[in-house]
Parts: C-alpha cells; sequence; structure tokens
C-alpha cells in the first residue's frame, strides 16, 4: 500500500513537473499560430493596421473588468505622470505592432520567428546604452552576451540578404546556385528590415515596460491602459491611412477569427502561461523555448501557405538561435551572481527580484 502511495505521488509530481513544459510548447504554438493566421489574412486583403486596431479594441474590452476588480487596495495612485508614461508605452507597442505585421506581409512567418530572437540581444544593447546595465570585458558573462549579440545580428543578415537553394522542393532545371547568392526579390529585404525594427523597438518596450512595474506593480490595469491608449493611436493612424470604408467592414471568415485569436491568446493566454513559468521555473527556461518558434513556423507556413524553405533561412536561423543562447547563458550565470549576494545579505526566505 505505502508503494502504491509513492508510485502515485511520484507520477503526479512528474505529472506537475511537465505542466510548465506543455504550457510553453502551447504557448510558441499559439504565438506562430497567430503569426501565420495574420499573413494568411492579409494574403485575402486584411489592412494590417485595421488589423492591429481591433485586436487593441477587443482586447481592452476584455481587460476592462479585470483592470478595476483586480485592482488592490494598497497601490499609489494613478497620476498624470504615469498616463503620459503609458500612453508613450502604448505609442511604442503600437509600433512594434505595425512593424511586426508589415515585415510578415512582405516576408514570412519563418522570417519573423527566426529574428524574434534578436530582442535580448537588443535588449542587452539597450540596457547598456540607458547605464541600466555595465559591460565588463574581463567577465565572462559579459563576454557570453556580447559574443552572442554579436552572432545574432550575424545571423540576423544571413536569414535576411541570403537564400541559397530551396529544401523540400525540387529546384527548377534553370535555376543557378549563382542566382542564390543574393534574394532576388527585394520585399523579403524590406520584410527583414521592418522584422529588425520590430524587434528593436519591442526590446524599447520592455525596458520601458519594466521601469513603470517597478513604479505601480498591478499588471492588469498596467496593460489595460496599455491597450486603451494604443487602441486610440491605431483609431486615429487608420483614419488617416485607411479612406476606404470597404477595409473597414468585418467579413465573417478568418479575418474576424484572427482578430479574436489574437486578441484572446495574444494578450490573454501567452502572457499568463509565461508569467506564471516564470514564476515556477525561472527566466531563463521560458527563453530556452524561444527558437522552437523557428520549427513551428517553418512548419505551419509549408502548410497552409505553401512557403518555400531555402537553406539560407536554415543557416540564419542556427545562427541566431546560438547566439540567442549564449546571450541568455551570460544572462542566467549573471541572475545566479546576484541571487548569491542577496542570499547572503537577506534572510533565507526572500529572493532577489526578477527584471524581465
Amino acid at each position: 500500500m505505502k508503494q502504491t502511495k509513492g508510485n502515485m505521488r511520484s507520477r503526479s509530481r512528474r505529472l506537475w513537473d511537465a505542466i510548465p513544459f506543455a504550457g510553453m510548447m502551447m504557448v510558441e504554438c499559439s504565438s506562430v499560430g497567430l503569426i501565420t493566421l495574420s499573413k494568411a489574412s492579409m494574403l485575402r486583403g486584411m489592412s494590417n493596421f485595421i488589423f492591429v486596431m481591433y485586436s487593441y479594441a477587443l482586447a481592452t474590452l476584455l481587460l476592462l473588468p479585470s483592470a478595476f476588480f483586480c485592482r488592490r487596495a494598497t497601490l499609489p495612485p494613478i497620476t498624470v505622470s504615469l498616463l503620459c508614461r503609458l500612453f508613450l508605452l502604448g505609442l511604442i507597442g503600437y509600433l512594434v505592432q505595425v512593424f511586426a505585421y508589415t515585415g510578415i506581409n512582405y516576408s514570412s512567418p519563418t522570417l519573423a520567428s527566426a529574428m524574434s530572437n534578436l530582442i535580448p540581444a537588443f535588449t542587452f544593447i539597450l540596457a547598456i546604452i540607458f547605464r541600466m546595465e555595465k559591460l565588463d570585458l574581463r567577465s565572462s558573462n559579459s563576454q557570453a552576451k556580447s559574443l552572442g549579440t554579436l552572432v545574432s545580428i550575424a545571423g540576423a543578415f544571413v536569414v535576411t540578404l541570403y537564400k541559397g537553394p530551396s529544401i523540400l522542393t525540387t529546384p527548377s532545371p534553370s535555376d543557378s546556385p549563382h542566382l542564390h547568392l543574393f534574394l532576388p526579390n527585394s520585399n523579403w529585404v524590406i520584410g527583414g528590415l521592418f522584422v529588425a525594427a520590430d524587434c528593436l523597438l519591442s526590446a524599447l518596450w520592455y525596458i520601458f515596460q519594466a521601469s513603470i512595474v517597478k513604479e505601480y506593480p498591478q499588471e492588469f490595469t498596467l496593460i489595460f491602459f496599455y491597450s486603451f491608449f494604443a487602441t486610440i493611436q491605431s483609431a486615429i493612424v487608420c483614419l488617416l491611412v485607411e479612406r476606404e470604408p470597404s477595409k473597414w467592414r468585418l467579413r465573417l471568415d478568418l479575418e474576424l477569427f484572427t482578430i479574436v485569436y489574437s486578441a484572446v491568446f495574444g494578450f490573454g493566454f501567452s502572457v499568463g502561461v509565461q508569467t506564471w513559468c516564470l514564476r515556477k521555473k525561472g527566466p531563463f527556461f521560458v527563453a530556452m523555448f524561444r527558437p522552437l518558434g523557428i520549427v513551428i513556423a517553418v512548419v505551419l507556413g509549408i502548410i497552409f501557405l505553401g512557403d518555400i524553405l531555402h537553406i539560407g533561412s536554415v543557416i540564419g536561423s542556427v545562427i541566431i538561435a546560438l547566439g540567442f543562447y549564449a546571450v541568455m547563458w551570460g544572462k542566467a550565470q549573471e541572475d545566479k551572481l546576484v541571487d548569491g549576494e542577496f542570499s547572503s545579505l537577506e534572510p533565507s526566505n526572500q529572493s532577489a527580484p526578477l527584471l524581465l
């Protein structure tokens, strides 16, 4: 009987340990699924400006109850200064979305998923510029993060500028290896530039968001105001850019499904699961799943969009992933040192705060 209970406890423990792994797999699948759906909708004529605006508007409505009912009485009041910073955060976040979906429209979900791993490298560069982090090249941690940043950027150049022969398809006899050295289609390069700008602004958004959360630690309220201001900003841009009434009309097909999917999974499910896994397993566990999105994007792109996989995308993605893991390894080693310093200065029941 005791042995049976022990086996049941062991099985339940293993099952509980597997939940964060399964959760992060679902997060990556849902994130890449959103990219693939948005690309398919834009191929059908949906405007990326209209798509972003409706997604923000629906997310604001969904976040409205939690923003006020989950607010703690011990929090400081919402000041004009805080609202101005949230307005600026909404503007940066809106530009992130516009650049991202414009880049996806010009290129493919595979390129967007591969280059999203540049965000830690850009975050490291901006943290040094804003003096939030010190660069000590004598330290192995700084060396790993610096080298990983350079490798990631080099991989981004490869995946954007080099095409190479196709994989999983038979090349036509007229194809010459010399024609694949650089991309003949300039749209791919333009898409890569937009996605790179999206990654840079995403890194800036994370740093700016971290400074706001430190002052006002209520995530649901902050995300609501961020989404609310982004909705207003996106509506103003849409009024200036999209003058045709037909562009604003939502059809009960893939467009509406993509918008609902973006609001529910982009703002709700993914953020909630990532936050829970971050608290349970730490930031390195959450970050290690990012390169998995490249593989998922390749599979979904080939199946649903008819994309052709080229060897340049594979080589560039591998280089970016190596740089990504180098940056995250350096950050993980640095966090261990910080945790050790805090544990020697503070009681054992407290832990060092993590800055995303």
